[in-house]
């Protein structure tokens, strides 16, 4: 059987046959299906968001996890094993087993531009490893998030090639992005989006879903296939924004965490040391410059503080619990024996991008504004809830990376890409406890399930022909824990953020800091580059650029030849301007056109392949068949609960919402009840020009007459929202108005037609010709 040819070629060969099935003397050989070698085990991924490596419990943090302990304990916990920084380049080097840019994420989907390392798009010739070991006979289910998918690929039309199930997962339950709503998420079952069983008011959560699907999943293959090896991919939301998680988890946090972030560091390395994952001379890492210390707080600022870290200590717990569950389900199964699992505690470092005093909506931050902590204190109650989008303050993300320097996006330091890791095999792994100090990188993780299952590297995968892996097997270490270090250089680049790692050394250079915003940035070129022995400064806490200044010029010589080599330049450090498609110069659906018509029959919209109305004048016209008696419910709607617009009709009125980041709503609303039969309802901005997030004036039209019209004072910069889309006649996810009610409850109960959207300060003249055009022109 040759493995390096997937799919594998079929040498079965058949007798001649005879004209008629009762003269068949010589059987046919049944059709039979490739199988994986001898012995190879179950593969199971769990991977959390945002998580850093000092938060969890089994590398010294306040967050208690005892799954992760308990496989911690049976298993091997790596010390030195890292990330990119960011959460889609990591996923992508982690199924890959090739380098961020390699595979053309160098930042998230949604920031995409068309540079090769930056354009979200995996070439054929790096198959990732689930359509290895599906061609190798494994069954093969991804549940949870994925974000690796190009966003001008992500209508219900595809294409599907770049989504999980065209990347050799079989199954699929989760949501492609960045982010979701933990109780209201925008799920995908294979390549249809659905709406959750449950409502958050019927104890819906995301994690808990995932892990039933999941279960579901493993127990059915066990019955229909038994002894079939698998490979499953658990992939959390937790413990990204919006901190989202049944109120009793929180709550069992209470007053943990008031002594605030700079006591916890303290406590957390004096854990490390205990638990053997950092030297006893380890040093913490200096604080980061601009955020405050505790107790440069307010009163108020601290308890906002510690409710959202107890909702971020609350939901890593929860999404563990779950993890339990799948755990149980395999031992029950008799299959946790001869399953590899690795247990990887976050794609990078913990997050800082919930500003300086955190906020109630991230929505807020994703537009470049700041939320107040008095406001949030006012709605204290709602965080963790379904009625909150919230993030926690930058200083706990330092505190949830000690004993490392700097957050997320930070890839020059290992407080961006240090993650705990911890792999589990009882059949495998003879001696549990115990740690392992070699240094690794996430693209090592498919090598080392290639080698365990002896599997080998493939030459060609569905015609192509493969670029080697970039990474290096970890199998050595699972029975030589004191084997020398294999994979001994790596560099790191997020957002101008870059570092290079050889042999102990690391020289990286601090381009961006997730936490400070508005400021001038400087020229790549005038960067300061600093240098670490991790040898004897396990931390980088002692730079010593100045004592050897050849050794560093060598390292940097050393990264500008692998940036060259893996796609890393240009170097880009753009980051909220590159939402916008015709700044960050990537593919879209729409082009360069300002109008254009959709049906009722168009499916949800993400905002990257939608009408961009942000920062511009434009109109939307719906035509609408009321039913005698009247109709309600909404015609178009983008966004939700935590920012977005909507037109909707409500107690027969024609009506407008715009939801200001959860903030303010403005509503305009007709005066009188729409009759029976078609109408034409148009609602008109005029944007005021001369900046980003400006205001303007609304008009509400009903066949061509005003009946309504209002100032908006500020909109949204960048985004609406990251998961909630635009929806014909209906509003799916949360309601961007508490007008209406949610979901299936929002749709229109008449007929909506055709949907036009105009862009610009020019309004595109109506076709004489239209049928239409009586309803759309004014009066």
């Amino acid at each position: 059987m040759n493995r390096r040819v997937l799919p594998i070629p079929d040498h079965t060969v058949q007798p001649a046959p005879a004209m008629d099935y009762r003269e068949q003397k010589s059987p046919f050989a049944a059709p039979t299906p490739v199988r994986p070698p001898a012995g190879a085990p179950n593969v199971l991924v769990v991977l959390f968001d945002d998580m850093g490596f000092g938060a969890s419990s089994a590398y010294g943090g306040p967050c208690e996890m005892p799954v992760a302990d308990r496989l911690a304990a049976g298993g091997l916990r790596f010390t030195r094993f890292h990330t990119t920084a960011l959460c889609a380049p990591t996923r992508a080097a982690l199924l890959t087993g090739r380098n961020h840019h390699s595979v053309g994420m160098g930042a998230i989907p949604e920031l995409a531009t068309s540079a090769p390392g930056y354009d979200s798009v995996r070439p054929d010739s790096m198959a990732p490893v689930a359509r290895i070991l599906q061609g190798n006979g494994y069954a093969t289910a991804a549940f949870g998030k994925m974000h690796q998918t190009p966003p001008y690929e992500l209508s219900e039309h595809g294409p599907f090639d770049r989504w999980p199930t065209g990347d050799g997962f079989d199954r699929f339950y989760g949501f492609l992005g960045a982010e979701t709503n933990q109780y209201a998420p925008n799920l995908i079952d294979g390549t249809t989006r659905i709406d959750p069983p449950r409502t958050a008011a019927e104890g819906y959560h995301f994690s808990e879903d995932i892990v039933d699907q999941a279960i579901g999943w493993v127990q059915t293959l066990d019955t229909l296939e038994p002894g079939k090896p698998w490979f499953c991919h658990l992939s959390y939301g937790a413990v990204h924004d919006p901190l989202q998680v049944p109120r009793p988890w929180a709550e069992k946090y209470a007053g943990r965490f008031d002594e605030g972030w700079n006591q916890h560091r303290h406590a957390i390395l004096a854990n490390q040391k205990q638990l053997g994952i950092v030297p006893d001379d380890a040093e913490l890492a200096a604080w980061g410059e601009g955020v405050p210390l505790w107790e440069d707080l307010t009163d108020n600022q601290r308890i906002v503080a510690c409710r959202l870290m107890e909702t971020y200590a609350g939901m890593a717990e929860h999404a563990d619990a779950q993890t339990g569950r799948f755990l149980d389900t395999l031992q029950q199964l008799g299959q946790l024996e001869n399953t590899l699992i690795f247990y990887v505690l976050g794609d990078n470092g913990a997050s800082a991008e919930g500003g300086l005093h955190g906020t109630l909506n991230q929505v807020l931050h994703m537009n470049h504004l700041v939320d107040d902590s008095d406001r949030i204190l006012e709605r204290l109650d709602d965080i963790g809830g379904p009625d909150s989008y919230a993030h926690y303050p930058a200083g706990w993300a330092l505190a949830m990376n000690t004993p490392y320097r700097f957050a997320k996006q930070v890839a020059s330091h290992y407080g961006g890409t240090r993650n705990g890791m911890i792999v589990h095999w009882p059949r495998g792994i003879e001696a549990g406890g115990g740690l392992r100090h070699q240094w690794h990188h996430c693209i090592d993780v498919v090598p080392t399930i290639l080698e365990a299952a002896g599997i080998p590297e493939p030459e060609v995968v569905d015609g192509a022909a493969q670029v080697p892996i970039e990474g290096t097997s970890m199998f050595y270490t699972f029975a030589e824990p004191d084997a020398p270090d294999r994979h001994v250089r790596q560099y790191f680049e997020i957002f101008g953020n870059r570092g290079i790692y050889q042999d102990g050394w690391t020289a990286v250079t601090v381009h961006k800091i997730p936490w400070r915003r508005g400021v001038q940035l400087p020229m790549f070129v005038d960067d300061v580059w600093e240098l670490y022995d991790t040898r004897t400064d396990w931390t980088q806490t002692r730079d010593i650029a100045a004592e050897h200044p050849e050794r560093l010029a060598e390292l940097k010589e050393i990264f500008a030849g692998e940036a060259a080599r893996y796609q890393v330049f240009p170097l880009d450090d753009r980051l909220n301007e590159r939402f916008v498609p015709s700044i960050a110069g990537r593919r879209t659906l729409l082009g360069e056109r300002t109008r254009v018509e959709f049906q009722r029959s168009t499916g949800p919209l993400v905002e990257d392949i939608a009408p961009d109305v942000k920062n511009t004048s434009f109109a939307v016209t719906v035509l609408v068949d009321v039913p005698d008696g009247g109709a309600d419910g909404v015609l178009v709607a983008q966004g939700g609960q935590f920012g977005g617009w909507a037109l909707y009709v409500r107690d027969g009125r024609p009506t407008y919402c715009y939801n200001y980041a959860d903030i303010d709503r403005t509503h305009v609303r007709a005066a009188d009840a729409l009759d029976g039969g078609e109408h034409a309802i148009r609602l008109e901005f005029a944007y005021e020009g001369g900046g980003l997030g400006l205001g303007g004036e609304l008009r509400l039209l009903v066949d061509g007459a005003l009946v309504a019209s209002d100032r908006l004072e500020r909109t949204l910069k960048f985004n609406f929202s990251i998961d909630e889309m635009l929806s014909i006649g209906l509003d799916r996810g949360t309601p961007v108005t508490h007008d209406y009610p949610a979901g299936a409850g929002s749709r229109y109960a008449g007929e909506v037609g055709l949907v036009r959207f105009e862009l610009g300060d020019d309004a595109l003249p109506i076709d004489p010709d239209d049928r239409r055009s009586a309803l759309l022109t004014t009066h």
